[in-house]
This record gives C-alpha cells, sequence and structure tokens, in this order.
C-alpha cells in the first residue's frame, strides 16, 4: 500500500457557499416582491374603501341606533371631541376594509410564494384554508353585527337615567370608541371562528391529535369562558353568545382531526398492502 502524506490544505467551502447563496437571495427577492404587491394592493384599496367610508360606518352603526332608538324613543347621536376625530376613524375604517378587499389578492400572493416549495398534495390540501379562513371570519363578524350589537345597544341603553332623583345621564357615543369596539368584536369573533382551520392544520402536521383535544376540553371550556370574558360586554348574554359558537367550533375541530387521522391511518394501511 503507498503512503499517501496528508495535505495541509484545508477544503474550499467557497464554491458551497457561493452556489447556496444563490437560491436565498432569489428567495428574498421573490418575497420582497410579494411583499411590495401585497402593501400596493392593501394600500389600493385601503384609498378605494375611503371614499366609502362614510356609508361603512352608517352601515356599522345601524343595528346599535335601531335598538337604542325604538328603546330610548329618541335618535341617537354620535360625536367627536378632537378636531380630526372623524377624519382618522375614517381612515381606520378605510384601512380595516381595504384589508378585507385585498384579502383575496394577499392570499394568493402568500400561495404563489410557498407552493412550489409544497408537494401536489400539499398544494391540493392548502387551498381549502385560504378559501375558508375570509369565509368563517365573515361568519364570526356577521355574529356581531346581527346579534352583538343590538344586545350592546339594549345593554348600555338601559344604563341611562333619565331624570332620577335630579341627574340625567344620557348614552352619546364618540364615532372613534364606537369604532374601536366595533372593530375589536369583530376581531374577536372572527379570529376565534378560526379555530377548526387552526386545528386541523396543527393535526395534519402532528402537533396535536383528537385524543389529545378531546382530553383537554375542560382547559378549552376554561380558556373559551375567559376569551368571552374579555372580548364581550360585562353581561352573561354576550358571554354566552360567543363561548357557545367557540366551544362548537371546538368540538367540530376534534371531528376533523379524527377524520384527517382515519384518512392518513388508510393512506398508510394501502401503502403497506401495496408494498
Amino acid at each position: 500500500m503507498n503512503y499517501v502524506p496528508p495535505s495541509d490544505e484545508k477544503p474550499d467551502i467557497t464554491d458551497d457557499v457561493e452556489s447556496s447563496r444563490a437560491p436565498l437571495l432569489d428567495h428574498l427577492n421573490e418575497l420582497r416582491s410579494r411583499l411590495i404587491k401585497s402593501l400596493l394592493a392593501l394600500s389600493v384599496a385601503t384609498i378605494g374603501c375611503f371614499f366609502f367610508a362614510e356609508g361603512i360606518y352608517d352601515l356599522l352603526v345601524r343595528p346599535f341606533a335601531s335598538v337604542a332608538e325604538e328603546i330610548r324613543g329618541s335618535q341617537l347621536e354620535f360625536i367627536f371631541t378632537a378636531p380630526m376625530e372623524y377624519f382618522f376613524a375614517q381612515l381606520q375604517l378605510a384601512m380595516f376594509a381595504g384589508l378585507f378587499v385585498a384579502f383575496p389578492f394577499i392570499a394568493w400572493q402568500v400561495y404563489a410564494f410557498v407552493a412550489p416549495g409544497l408537494y401536489k398534495s400539499e398544494r391540493g390540501a392548502f387551498w381549502p384554508y385560504l378559501v375558508l379562513a375570509p369565509v368563517l371570519f365573515t361568519l364570526g363578524a356577521a355574529l356581531v353585527y346581527f346579534l352583538m350589537l343590538p344586545m350592546l345597544a339594549r345593554f348600555t341603553v338601559s344604563m341611562e337615567q333619565v331624570e332620577a332623583a335630579g341627574t340625567t345621564i344620557r348614552m352619546v357615543p364618540r364615532v372613534g370608541d364606537y369604532l374601536s369596539l366595533v372593530m375589536a368584536l369583530m376581531l374577536a369573533f372572527g379570529l376565534s371562528f378560526q379555530l377548526p382551520l387552526v386545528l386541523t392544520l396543527l393535526g395534519r402536521i402532528g402537533i396535536v391529535s383528537s385524543r389529545m383535544l378531546a382530553r383537554g376540553r375542560r382547559y378549552a371550556i376554561v380558556g373559551i369562558l375567559a376569551f368571552s370574558a374579555v372580548f364581550t360586554p360585562p353581561d352573561p348574554m354576550s358571554q354566552i353568545l360567543l363561548a357557545v359558537p367557540v366551544y362548537l367550533l371546538y368540538e367540530i375541530s376534534i371531528f376533523c382531526v379524527k377524520l384527517n387521522e382515519k384518512r392518513v391511518a388508510a393512506e398508510d394501511a394501502a401503502a403497506a398492502s401495496a408494498n
């Protein structure tokens, strides 16, 4: 056997670094392009919604004001106490509505960025989440609009004191405060309605299981009640209106995760029998 003396030369890793740098820079450039397009779409949608902000605000006020006027017997007034308060409320509302309008385009940019790194089956499984997410968020926002706001109006108007012991206490909401409340409620309900999607996705990647979710049901109930107490007005009916749907969504999530587990088990059995 011929003796080969050890070489003092170190392996050159420059080529490996350079070869990996180009794909990384390509991904970063694509991410920057997708972000710029998404921000431009959001900006255009916000500007477009700003011209309809007054009508959108009137639409959000309608369920609250109609119930309050029915109980009170007089028209409900909204005020603003700062010179630019109503303008900034309209701008905030335009951004909120613009996000709804631009979401399909933004979702497509997210999908176009991650799709090349997914298998064909994974790309097919990714679409339902993009489609169902805005649908479930809209259902949560609709629950706020048609149920929560009228109940909130009844609760707040019932606290008024008209000519009681010589003191009159009437509700005169500020436009900014009312908009912040409505947006917070819609965000809380809309995000809580994403629970089945989140838990099903976690189940698909193996982080949670149906048995784990079933065993943690009591802790989920406590968490849902705490969430409802924080994001709803301080009356039991409003908290129940949020807690009951979220708990039902939790049970639906357990069912969806269990279906996914059965599907994966059937695919594994079919693959094992084929081999």
